[in-house]
């Protein structure tokens, strides 16, 4: 009798865990429905011949500092210089790097990335510190007006989260140790304050000449 129970028992484990697979399957794929991603996220002239790529951490606060620097550098000279945004969560010191990150791109499935950027960064000390974001992440997508029920079920997808992981990988393979880390023209940036970085690509800007009637 006893090895009876024995074996029933082990018939409803084994089915539990059966079920528990099914399940998390089925919700993985609902995670991942409509998820298209760019490969890329540009602001600027995408022909430029001034490329700025920056490797950045939602969480990072000398990267909220960058993304001012950025947004003036873009506002002023966007017309003449492509940039580039991509993922470097520095997950070891920043444990909401991550879920930023596929906030981020979770907004950019809706074609909102960019809204969803500057709002992480614009915020950063309100959501950065707290063990679970989402909840900023969610009234975040309510602002910028993002079908926020397909937002939350891709905040869960695995192929936005390989994206980040991917990037990640990426900028390790560069060498880069910490952010922001930016490339001009595809050469690492070195510079000891953001007006000797805005100088150094201030200096491959095309001169705008008047134009004086009769010459």
């Amino acid at each position: 009798m006893k090895n009876h129970w024995i074996k029933f028992i082990g018939i409803l484990v084994v089915v539990a865990i059966a079920s528990s697979i099914v399940i998390a399957n089925k919700a993985g794929k609902k995670a991942n429905e409509d998820v298209v991603l760019e490969d890329s996220h540009i602001k600027g002239d995408t022909d430029a011949d001034i490329v700025l790529v920056e490797y950045s951490d939602f969480q990072c606060p000398a990267c909220a500092v960058a993304y001012f620097e950025v947004k003036d550098l873009m506002e002023e000279h966007g017309a003449q210089v492509s940039f580039e945004y991509r993922h470097f969560p520095l997950v070891s010191i920043h444990p909401n790097a991550v879920p930023g990150a596929i906030a981020a791109e979770a907004a950019g499935v809706q074609g909102k990335f960019w809204e969803m950027h500057d709002k992480l960064f614009e915020n950063q000390t309100a959501w950065s510190k707290g063990s679970s974001p989402q909840a900023f992440f969610i009234q975040y997508a309510e602002d910028i007006g993002l079908d926020v029920d397909m937002f939350r079920r891709h905040l869960e997808s695995s192929i936005i989260r390989e994206k980040v992981e991917a990037q990640f990988n990426e900028a390790r393979e560069l060498g880069l140790t910490g952010t922001p880390s930016f490339f001009l023209n595809g050469e690492q940036m070195q510079f000891s304050s953001y007006e000797d970085w805005k100088n150094q690509i201030e200096s491959l800007l095309q001169p705008e000449f008047d134009v004086i009637d009769g010459e």
